[in-house]
């Protein structure tokens, strides 16, 4: 397979410039979800395309859910464990597959190395072909799960494969692209640099509902006995370790995403009787954060940890007001 997609790394085949307008009889197709989840709960969109045409990034919201050079929409799920169950990748729109390619190991880029990945940055991958000079990418699908073959038409829905590791990426996602007669465009916002022409959204009324902008988001959260790493939390191992009433420490943890310069994170943890057990403000933030992981909690003073209800609430602050707010819970039996 010859074709080469990536993060952040054009499309030869097809890739000429970052971003175009439209024309009239250049009607793009009407995409739906190319992931079979629900998004907020189970999916996440982590980055965006890049709308800064300088070394700077800026989504097409005007925010920083991006990186410089980014030419599609990353769709990510929460943990190692989630990815390998299984989620499907589907086809946006109806069209032709015009390459494929499978086989690349599932492996951490930064374990793995980006030498390793040169080449084939894209990971195991499809391009479909569609009417009018359309065409959408997906990457980094897991290894040996890719359903279609070259040459094969599908529709709107049609499983591709599943979500992987495979090639230029650190964590679990697809890397969702779109290009109009071999130019990248942003599905969220085509035309945006175009001051001709106004942009606007390629996805139908049912996707642009689900996929709503979200900045920041919390993409996992929950409690433990015991301090965790981040690697716990990827893997799905978090979820494993609920406090009993025996647990020396009592934890709750939570990973959020689309951090700007400047918010500011707390995080407290209050006991059945209401009053806090454990608090925690980090600083402002000295630039933008793609993910933050954070924990608060307490060792065990007693025999046993009062049963009951256990309250978390996680809040970023931006600019003086509240950007998310999360409350979650754990009874304790």
């Amino acid at each position: 397979m010859s074709f080469r997609i990536a993060i952040g790394v054009a499309l030869p085949l097809i890739v000429a410039s970052a971003t175009s307008s439209v024309a009239q009889h250049d009607q793009p197709p009407s995409f739906a979800l190319p992931l079979d989840c629900k998004f907020g709960e189970t999916c996440f969109i982590q980055q965006y395309f890049d709308h800064d045409p300088s070394s700077g990034m800026k989504d097409y919201h005007g925010g920083a859910m991006t990186y410089d050079g980014h030419d599609g929409v990353d769709l990510r799920i929460p943990t190692m464990e989630a990815q390998q169950r299984g989620v499907s990748v589907l086809a946006a729109a109806p069209g032709v597959v015009t390459r494929v390619r499978d086989g690349i190991a599932d492996v951490n880029v930064r374990a793995a190395g980006f030498a390793s990945v040169k080449g084939h940055e894209c990971g195991n991958g499809v391009l479909i072909e569609h009417e009018s000079g359309w065409s959408t990418m997906y990457c980094h699908m897991a290894k040996r799960s890719v359903r279609v073959r070259e040459g094969e038409h599908v529709d709107a829905g049609t499983p591709l494969g599943l979500v992987g590791l495979s090639g230029q990426t650190e964590f679990p996602h697809l890397h969702f692209g779109v290009a109009h007669n071999g130019t990248m465009v942003d599905p969220f916002a085509v035309g945006a640099l175009d001051a001709s022409s106004s942009a606007h959204s390629l996805w139908s009324n049912t996707a642009a509902a689900a996929l709503v902008y979200h900045s920041p988001s919390v993409i996992n959260f929950g409690f433990a006995d015991k301090a965790l790493s981040l690697g716990d939390v990827e893997s799905g191992r978090a979820g494993e370790m609920p406090p009993t009433t025996e647990s020396p420490v009592l934890v709750a943890f939570v990973r959020a995403i689309g951090l700007k310069a400047k918010d500011i994170q707390s995080f407290t943890l209050k006991g059945p009787d209401g009053q806090v057990i454990a608090q925690s403000e980090a600083p402002p933030l000295q630039s933008n954060m793609a993910e933050r992981f954070m924990y608060v909690g307490k060792r065990k003073a007693g025999a046993e940890w009062l049963r009951g209800t256990y309250e978390a609430e996680f809040e970023i602050r931006r600019e003086g007001s509240t950007a998310l707010s999360r409350k979650f819970s754990f009874d304790l039996r």
